[in-house]
């Protein structure tokens, strides 16, 4: 078969970069990230973050093929900040926002365990569920 072992999708081989950056010379305010080891997951929640970001005027992104563990994220910003400070930026919020999702989860969780009066098979009321 021809693709990858799951390790080398995942993990970075000896030397290999996780993010190369490219300034683009023909568009101002732009560049492309080459994200190693990733692919749609992250760069779909990350391209959305962006687009929240009133400097980005382009984000967008693609996977060059299925069997590459890589993602070519595209960013143009309006000149207020550099393409990578604008990605930086998306990332801190990106963390945020995922930080209250997992807190609104557990609660949940908790809320439900305790109306039906469960407790949690992995040790506690929800405490060791991520």
């Amino acid at each position: 078969m021809n693709a990858p072992s799951r390790y080398e999708m995942f993990v970075l081989a000896d030397g290999e970069p996780k993010v190369t950056v490219d300034e683009d010379s023909k568009i101002p305010n732009a560049a492309t990230l080459t994200i190693n080891k990733e692919d749609h997951t992250l760069a779909n929640m990350l391209r959305s973050q962006l687009l929240l970001l009133p400097s980005i005027v382009f984000a967008g992104y693609k996977v060059p093929h299925p069997l590459e563990s890589r993602v070519v994220l595209k960013v143009q910003t309006d000149g207020s900040k550099t393409p990578v400070l604008a990605v930086q930026e998306a990332l801190d919020n990106l963390v945020l926002v995922l930080g209250r999702v997992k807190s609104q989860f557990q609660a949940e969780v908790l809320k439900h365990r305790a109306l039906d009066g469960t407790e949690d098979q992995f040790g506690g009321a929800g405490e060791g569920f991520f």
